[in-house]
């Protein structure tokens, strides 16, 4: 594998430089906001990414680190918000239809997963004190009390586990400090904002202390719901007469807000020899969905057959030859609509509505579904269905370290968490039921992780051998509405996971300039799942009766004959597509590592490694017809080689960071639209090549830039033939030399800083933040529609700094040219529309921050 060339370039420029002093401190290529040294060099930040702490350039992996200071004045607030000044990363609030901004779509080097389900596990792993998240679900965290977050780049598998073949990303919150010490914080902004947020340490008795921290955010949305013209004129049904997880927030307001509240406490004994975290963690979320926006609708499957029969299956012309408006789903709409159901064993039947709008009695006239609810701002709405979000999530987790001796330790981390969610979404932006989809989840997990890490051979020597257990249950339960109850899916789903790991990883020095790394994990993991989807409205059936099956004759009930004919697999339950009966799978991997580095100069690290990482497989649960078994994938693997340089030149005065990869992605879990169901498939391979390089440069006193460049480039070469998808008008397709979605090719970030001393009177801090992002794919697909251009955000602000820093003001603005793109979406071509979720628009905010 070749270096690419600005890799070569930041080689050359470090092996040129001379030897600088030992043991001075130096810092991450990502901390530029943080206060220089004394010296007004860069100031070093040490990580834990391989289990011990070390200054970040001491860890030959690429590693994107930002510190409390950093993020706060960038003003990132959540994970999500790491996704502009990371390079080669994505990071989404929100994936197509999960109606929450707590939910991550992570991307890291053109790996990752754009979904929510409880079955599908992510590809970057997101850590909160070293406990692993397990769902995407809660994991855009907020950063209420953040000290650091390290951003891993390239398959984690030896150290971190499966569910990190794209990377992983370490969220580290503050601990207690032994004397009293506060600091928070209040802000305002746009789209009536007001956050708050605070973090107190106050000592217990000797050697013990603790720390609480809270936040509180709450902020109108973006996005404007309003009536749409005439439409009491038209008959409707009342949304609480379909099935949902839930029904609230139904009418006119604002999609895309806020309001959210965190609450974490910390003790923390600090013995001689032994120290020990209790910690815990809630946050609460009850808001408003994601903002959501259909971009264009579709005359054909549901949406044809919902016009059709309203208008009473009159004749349509098309090319010049007039004919029957038939059905677009195998039968004359009439069958469709004959009569519909208000849920799974419900005693509301709703009302037939063939041929409403062409009867004497205008009163039950219906409101067709076309363009006419695509409104000509990405910020108005005419949906009026269920828009809520709520969240509850929390946990509890036991951290002991003891001392073995002067030169080793173990660990221990003990922890379980917990999450409850239900969300309703409006998604045909029309007064229509006409594709409304609401969900709830319950999960729980624990784990439990040992740790021995330790030096020998006089510190030639360093080793981290550690076990892992991980134990996961809960349950997703679907509903989604198309056309006026035409299908109404009904899909409660159970999942439970086992998982037990042994790792290790041993560096040896063989000297001061070579030394070399070997690693590996073994992993073994049992899931199990039962799958319950339905369809409440027994479509199938009634066509069956349209078209004259004898034994579909009545459907009240449906005969088991009936159910036979109709190829629905569980006697008893004639509307269940998935079989009955528990499913079973078994996974084992072994994840291993081979690094070298060499060590020219006490200032630069030269390294090279070649990893693999897995994502563990499942089942797909989103079926709209029955088949005769649990459909499945497989896990997915990647082996990537990196090759990479650290360096800090000029007596800290400037910083070079650069890496380059290349990575064999193969058995690749994508999302495929198959009629009205995502599914998953294990799409085929691909092949991932690019480079990163971060700078950093104090050249003066009080002022820093900051630079990253990130280039990915990332293509199938081969797809397998249930998921090629072929080209056309809509969607690029899945084919070899098709790129992968939620990839960019280029991504660059600038972020000048400078700090002017005032003297007695204070600090004046100035800071910009721009990041380019080339165009990219929002869906597997590749819809048109959906992708995202290339984009230009910028952002600034400008704080006041008191004598002491006791306090300061910061005012500034996040996307300040009003930039405006798609950060996510689906193409629901057979529900008959597509739609997706703009970015946030121009916001200011003013905050005040205390610290005693």
């Amino acid at each position: 594998m070749k270096l690419a060339p600005v890799s070569l370039a930041a080689l050359a420029i470090a092996t040129a430089s001379p030897a600088l002093a030992q043991g001075a401190p130096q810092a991450d290529p990502a901390a530029q906001e943080a206060p220089q040294s004394s010296n007004g060099g860069i100031q070093e930040i040490v990580v834990t990414a391989q289990k011990r702490a070390e200054n970040v350039q001491d860890v030959p992996i690429a590693i994107s680190a930002f510190t409390a200071s950093a993020l706060q004045e960038r003003a990132v607030t959540s994970v999500s918000s790491l996704s502009n000044i990371a390079p080669n990363v994505t990071l989404d609030a929100g994936t197509p239809f999960s109606g929450s901004s707590q939910v991550l779509a992570a991307y890291i080097r053109g790996i990752g997963a754009n979904d929510f389900a409880f079955n599908i596990d992510p590809g970057v792993g997101i850590y909160l004190d070293g406990v692993y998240l397990a769902r995407s679900v809660g994991a855009n965290q907020d950063l209420p009390d953040v000290d650091r977050v390290e951003v891993l780049k390239g398959p984690q598998g030896t150290l971190f586990g499966r569910n990190t073949i794209g990377g992983a990303i370490s969220i580290v919150t503050h601990d207690p400090g032994d004397t009293f010490r506060f600091v928070g914080s209040a802000m305002t902004g746009s789209y009536s904002l007001f956050s708050a947020k605070g973090t107190v340490d106050m000592p217990l008795a000797d050697k013990l202390s603790s720390s609480v921290a809270f936040s509180i955010t709450k902020r109108d949305g973006y996005l404007h719901r309003i009536p749409f013209p005439g439409a009491g004129n038209y008959a409707s049904d009342p949304i609480t007469s379909l099935k949902a997880a839930g029904y609230g927030n139904q009418g006119y307001g604002t999609e895309g807000g806020d309001n959210t509240w965190n609450l974490r406490g910390k003790i923390r004994y600090n013995g001689d020899g032994i120290r020990a975290t209790l910690s815990g963690d809630y946050s609460k979320t009850d808001t408003s969905q994601i903002a959501n926006k259909v971009i264009t609708t579709f005359p054909a499957v549901f949406a044809g057959t919902y016009n059709c029969a309203i208008a009473g299956n009159p004749t349509v012309t098309q090319g010049g030859v007039t004919g029957p408006c038939d059905s677009f789903i195998g039968g004359p709409p009439s069958a469709a609509f004959l009569y519909r159901r208000g849920g799974l064993n419900s005693i509301l039947d709703l009302p037939a509505i063939y041929g409403v709008n062409a009867d004497a009695n205008p009163d039950n006239n219906r409101l067709p579904y076309d363009n006419r609810f695509v409104t000509n701002n990405i910020d108005t709405s005419y949906a009026n269905g269920n828009n809520f979000n709520k969240l509850k999530q929390g946990g509890a987790a036991l951290t002991l370290d003891f001392d073995l001796s002067d030169e080793a330790s173990i660990k221990s981390i003990t922890a379980y968490r917990e999450l409850h969610w239900v969300v309703g979404m409006d998604l045909d932006n029309s007064p229509l039921n006409f594709l409304h989809t609401s969900f709830s989840m319950n999960q729980k997990q624990f784990s439990q992780e040992l740790q021995l890490t330790g030096t020998a051979a006089e510190k030639k020597l360093k080793y981290v051998l550690g076990a892992y257990y991980f134990r996961e249950s809960g349950d997703l339960h679907d509903y989604v509405t198309f056309a006026e109850g035409l299908l109404q899916v009904d899909g409660p789903n159970t999942l439970a996971t086992r998982n037990y790991a042994f790792y290790g990883q041993l560096d040896y020095a063989f000297s001061d300039l070579i030394a070399i790394t070997v690693g590996g994990r073994y992993t073994h993991e049992n899931k199990e799942f039962e799958g319950f989807q339905s369809d409440a409205n027994g479509l199938n059936y009634k066509l069956a009766n349209f078209f004259g099956d004898p034994n579909c004759a009545s459907l009240n009930p449906i005969s088991n004959q009936c159910r036979i004919d109709n190829n629905f697999p569980n006697p008893g339950q004639p509307l269940r597509y998935y079989i009955a009966g528990v499913q079973k799978k078994t996974f084992s991997n072994f994840s291993p590592k081979v690094g070298l580095q060499i060590h020219p100069n006490d200032d630069v690290m030269l390294y090279a490694s070649w990893s693999k990482g897995y994502k563990t497989g499942g089942w797909t649960t989103r079926l709209s017809n029955p088949l005769p078994y649990a459909p499945g994938f497989g896990p997915e693997k990647a082996t990537t080689y990196e090759a990479g340089v650290k360096s800090q030149l000029l007596d800290r005065h400037l910083q070079i960071n650069a890496a380059a990869f290349w990575t064999d992605y193969k058995g690749i879990q994508l999302n495929f639209q198959q009629g009205v169901s995502p599914t998953i498939q294990n799409a085929g391979d691909a092949r991932i090549k690019g480079f990163e390089v971060e700078i950093v440069a104090a050249p003066v006193t009080g002022f820093t830039i900051t630079g990253s460049l990130g280039y990915t480039d990332a293509k199938y070469t081969s797809v397998d033939g249930p998921a090629r998808v072929a080209p056309s008008a809509l969607q690029a397709g899945v084919a070899p030399g098709i790129s992968l979605p939620k990839t960019p090719k280029w991504k660059f970030n600038v972020a000048p800083r400078y700090q002017a001393d005032l003297g007695s009177h204070g600090s004046l801090v100035f800071l910009a933040d721009a990041t380019f992002t080339g165009k990219m794919k929002n869906d597997t697909e590749g819809t048109f529609l959906l992708d995202r251009p290339a984009t230009t955000v910028i952002n600034g602000s400008i704080t006041y700094r008191a004598p002491e820093e006791h306090w300061e003001l910061t005012v500034g603005g996040t996307n300040l040219t009003n930039e405006r793109y798609l950060t996510t979406g689906q193409a629901q071509l057979a529900g008959g529309q597509i739609y997706g979720t703009y970015s946030r628009p121009a916001e200011w905010y003013a905050r005040v921050g205390v610290k005693f």
